[in-house]
């Protein structure tokens, strides 16, 4: 039983990283807030693993590209706050 749920769960959880980068996709395009984009860019990426694990004849998550998949997830996250929270220079 836990082999046939393993999949629909990680579906689910790609389906809703696809969703919530749809939604951070269309709050970039109404403002513009490149963070928007860069949280959007991260789910996609986010839903593209779980994809590749759910479709995958993979024995378990324990493999290193997906570690190194999530790891750059959080990296683009970490970048889109960072960038959001750099300094700006006034024009004088």
């Amino acid at each position: 039983m836990t082999t046939e749920l393993n999949p629909v769960m990680l579906g689910a959880a790609a389906t809703a990283s696809l969703v919530a980068a749809l939604f951070f996709l269309r709050f970039w395009r109404q403002s513009r807030d490149s963070l928007f984009l860069w949280f959007s860019v991260a789910f996609a990426m986010d839903a593209l693993t779980r994809l590749a694990l759910s479709l995958g004849h993979i024995s378990d998550e324990h493999q290193p590209f997906f570690y190194l998949a999530r790891l750059a997830t959080f990296i683009v996250i970490i970048f889109a706050i960072a960038q959001k929270n750099w300094p700006r220079k006034l024009d004088k």
